[in-house]
């Protein structure tokens, strides 16, 4: 097998998902860590558009962005496949995929009447994903985990991490039930399940990661 590694940092989801995927198909990597406020040149030098993590160093060859890091995983190692055999259930699966990329969790760091425009924001996107993308199934694309829930696992610890540390409750059980049984569903699964950041260490980094964020109105996160 050739050589592959990953640049990424323990807190942020989109380094996860590429841990997720790796570890669902099965194929051993290198992580390296990144400190974000000091970029090492690995880091610079694979990425030096962006120069954020997570990137995939595969035979020397670099790729970067979560989602296009893990269609290129899909590609180069097709074994248990993560996107679905059909052509139309795969555009579905790929249409909600990139919904879950366009969509921003702004809340995170705002404050005052600019976190009540991301509240309503937050709140219409859970509810297009109850109503629209979950019904009734296990995952999003049925009783198997893919992609798309691997594009949607921010949705698990860090945004109970979001809840708490802006004190404002989003997910209520009573009116997002399909996504509080797809939650808990997702976190069983013993990959994503022994792959998780330690609940109290992530909450602490990111309030602290929050409060310089709104003294400084620095908008980048990762």
């Amino acid at each position: 097998m050739a050589e592959v590694k990953l640049l990424g940092t323990w807190p942020s989801p989109f380094y996860y998902r590429v841990v997720w995927v790796l570890k669902l198909k099965g194929i051993a990597y290198e992580f390296i860590e990144e400190d974000l406020n000091n970029k090492g040149p690995l880091l610079l030098q694979h990425n030096p558009v962006h120069k954020k993590i997570p990137v995939l160093i595969h035979s020397g060859k670099s790729i970067c962005e979560s989602m296009i890091i893990l269609e290129y995983i899909q590609e180069i190692w097709p074994q248990n496949s993560l996107l679905p055999a059909d052509p139309y259930d795969r555009a579905i699966a790929r249409f909600w995929i990139k919904f879950a990329e366009d969509k921003q969790w702004i809340l995170f760091r705002t404050s005052g009447e600019e976190q009540k425009k991301a509240i309503r924001d937050s709140l219409e996107m859970l509810e297009t994903i109850e109503e629209h993308a979950l019904g009734d199934k296990t995952f999003f694309g049925g009783d198997k985990i893919d992609l798309v829930d691997i594009a949607f696992g921010q949705l698990s610890q860090w945004l109970q991490m979001v809840e708490d540390a802006t004190n404002v409750k989003l997910l209520e059980a009573s009116k997002f039930p399909r996504l509080q049984r797809w939650i808990n569903n997702f976190e069983q699964v013993p990959i994503i399940k022994e792959n998780l950041p330690d609940y109290q260490e992530m909450f602490a980094y990111f309030k602290s990661l929050r409060e310089m964020l709104l003294s400084s109105n620095d908008t980048s996160v990762y």
